[in-house]
């Protein structure tokens, strides 16, 4: 099955970083640590492979840190520097910052060499809706200058923001690609809450949740549902999910929709635990 939609505003947005591309020294790309390929978006990754690029693993706090260390040191080897970041701790802001300085600092040399008198390093900013990068830039600027919410595509329009004296940081509305032609890649981003739960069907999203659990993270399904790793009836595992949970219909069958909402629930909270859905490997 092949996920597909376009929006117009998305269309728009692509054609804005294209023209704005060239105002620019480098780009930020925020990805979800959770799903570090899955949340790159592969129609940007073809108008940016021109330039410079850092990628910032948002919501670090949610991930695998072993695995984010494995995803940081894949990107690397790309020859793409990479950071993970929580944006609630003020040490990972400042790191952001200080990798940014970095990458603007050459652009900076050449205009030095001109005779050129130097300015703050231009950044853009890109991402997939519901990544954080409004969050993100609010803490980098330290002020509220970018709308938030839990809903993806709050930011319709570009912004420009200056973060200290250090850069500018070119802000870009959050931008999916036409069509998942994986349909795992739809699954992650249903599952971390990238993409509206309407796109795909919630049981489905828990199933493929739950899947990956029993393989990767058997224990922390374990401590919070009782399940265990070779259990392969995912209508016994709602069913035994929905009873723990009170998940139950007038007659004391088990909702199974409620049941698929308190797993994401789960998941997107951190309450079963620090999970990544994808590896390097």
């Amino acid at each position: 099955m092949i996920i597909q939609w376009f929006p117009g505003h998305m269309a728009k947005a692509r054609r804005q970083v294209e023209e704005k591309l060239k105002l620019v020294d480098f780009v930020m790309e925020l990805v979800d640590a959770r799903a570090p390929l899955s949340s790159q978006n592969p129609m940007l990754q073809q108008v940016l492979q021109s330039k410079t690029k850092m990628i910032v693993l948002m919501k670090r706090d949610l991930a695998d840190q072993r695995v984010t260390e494995n995803w940081i040191n894949y990107f690397k080897d790309k020859d793409i520097p990479a950071i993970a970041v929580d944006v609630n701790e003020k040490t990972d802001i400042k790191k952001v910052i200080q990798l940014a300085k970095s990458l603007g600092q050459e652009k900076m040399d050449k205009l030095m060499k001109k005779g050129i008198q130097p300015r703050p390093a231009r950044a853009m900013i890109v991402g997939i809706p519901n990544v954080g990068k409004s969050t993100l830039i609010n803490r980098l600027a330290n002020k509220k200058v970018a709308q938030t919410g839990d809903r993806p595509g709050i930011t319709k329009h570009q912004l420009w923001i200056k973060v200290k004296k250090d850069f500018e940081l070119l802000d870009t509305p959050g931008i999916l690609w036409p069509k998942f032609e994986d349909q795992m890649v739809g699954y992650r981003l249903a599952a971390i809450g990238t993409i509206k739960d309407q796109l795909l069907s919630l049981q489905d999203i828990v199933a493929f949740v739950i899947k990956y659990l029993q393989v990767h993270y058997p224990a922390l399904l374990k401590e919070r549902f009782n399940i265990e790793h070779d259990m392969e009836d995912m209508w016994e595992i709602f069913e035994l999910i929905g009873k723990q949970r009170g998940a139950l219909e007038s007659g004391g069958n088990v909702n199974l929709d409620k049941v698929s909402e308190i797993v994401l629930q789960d998941l997107r909270a951190g309450r079963l635990g620090n999970i990544t859905l994808e590896s390097p490997e």
